[in-house]
């Protein structure tokens, strides 16, 4: 791969008292990674240097007060600020929150100026972060407000990809906000992501049913024989390989998702707890459906490691891995299909 056509990584750093920096400065010490992107830090070289000595790394950066004088085969860190920071490892403080957004809006900003090729993000505290300019539960609803597309949260590894209808929002929430529509929804953008992005041709998703036992014919509620079941069948008249509602509970223990491309789970915790059961540290968040590429490791801030040296920087490897691979298949699909004669 020639220097010019390496893909520009955009980082931010997450909350500068989590974990954050200490992911991308250990994914960094491999010198190899740097062959086959151009990886951009949205943050302050002074952060930076506090977090390397705290953590005893040698990570080399090369700071940067320009996106367009970014070097291949250096890890570059673009200065976005200048002053001191106080920095607290461990606790997350109203600064801690303020520099992570700081950090995420710049880089949004170079997202969508293609500056950048994709984003990987790492952990923020969605409390500490919110403010005037941050009023969203997430990453993924605040990348959905900047960029173009309807978003779909995938928690993903090689063999398992598990797409949420509902995200982050209360359990009390989660019935009243299934409606057909927002399951065809979600399935379209599954299935659009599946084949655009993962060049699954035809591609087998399961639907997860609401209740218990799917409701036990009505015993244990009734939205998944008044709304799943009727939504997934038709479905299923336009020709996608669609099923469902299967019980939850039974579901991943058997190994059923091995049969699938890809799972839809109801709410955040049905599809999330057995995730990370079974992929925790190996897992990538993937935002699917919008305009632009964003992933991201599979945990938060731990705050409880911070600045001890221990943490596993496995995940973000994977999401800057799988970030780079959505990016160059997206991009074949796109010019294959772009003089695609009309039936």
């Amino acid at each position: 791969m020639n220097k010019s056509d390496k893909i520009k990584v955009g980082i931010s750093i997450g909350d500068i008292n989590g974990i954050g920096m200490e992911i991308v400065l250990k994914t960094f010490e491999d010198q190899r990674m740097l062959d086959f992107c151009t990886p951009i830090i949205f943050g302050s070289t002074k952060v930076f240097s506090y977090h390397k000595k705290a953590l005893n790394l040698n990570t080399q950066v090369h700071g940067i007060d320009n996106i367009n004088k970014a070097i291949s085969n250096k890890l570059n860190l673009l200065n976005i600020w200048k002053e001191l920071v106080d920095i607290e490892l461990g606790t997350p403080t109203k600064t801690s929150g303020k520099y992570a957004f700081e950090s995420l809006q710049s880089a949004t900003k170079a997202l969508k100026e293609n500056e950048i090729d994709v984003l990987i993000t790492a952990p923020i505290n969605k409390k500490n972060i919110q403010s005037e300019d941050f009023q969203f539960n997430g990453h993924t609803e605040y990348l959905e407000s900047n960029l173009e597309g309807e978003s779909l949260m995938i928690l993903m590894t090689d063999e398992l990809r598990i797409g949420l209808i509902t995200g982050h929002i209360p359990v009390s929430e989660v019935a009243s906000t299934i409606t057909s529509d927002l399951i065809k929804k979600k399935v379209a953008i599954m299935y659009d992501s599946l084949v655009m992005d993962f060049n699954i041709s035809k591609p087998k998703i399961a639907v997860l049913g609401l209740n218990p036992h799917c409701g036990d014919h009505g015993v244990i509620g009734s939205e998944d024989d008044e709304i799943t079941t009727p939504t997934i069948k038709e479905i299923q008249t336009t020709g996608k390989l669609v099923y469902g509602p299967y019980a939850a509970d039974s579901f991943f223990g058997s190994e059923s998702y091995k049969k699938f491309d890809g799972v839809l789970a109801m709410y955040h915790d049905q599809g999330l707890a057995p995730f990370k059961t079974l992929s925790f540290g190996m897992g990538v968040n993937y935002t699917a459906g919008l305009s632009e590429i964003r992933t991201s490791p599979d945990h938060g801030t731990a705050y409880e490691i911070t600045g001890k040296g221990i943490a596993n920087h496995n995940s973000f490897k994977e999401a800057l891995f799988k970030a780079v691979s959505v990016f160059k298949t997206r991009n074949e699909y796109v010019e294959l299909n772009k003089n695609k004669l009309k039936k």
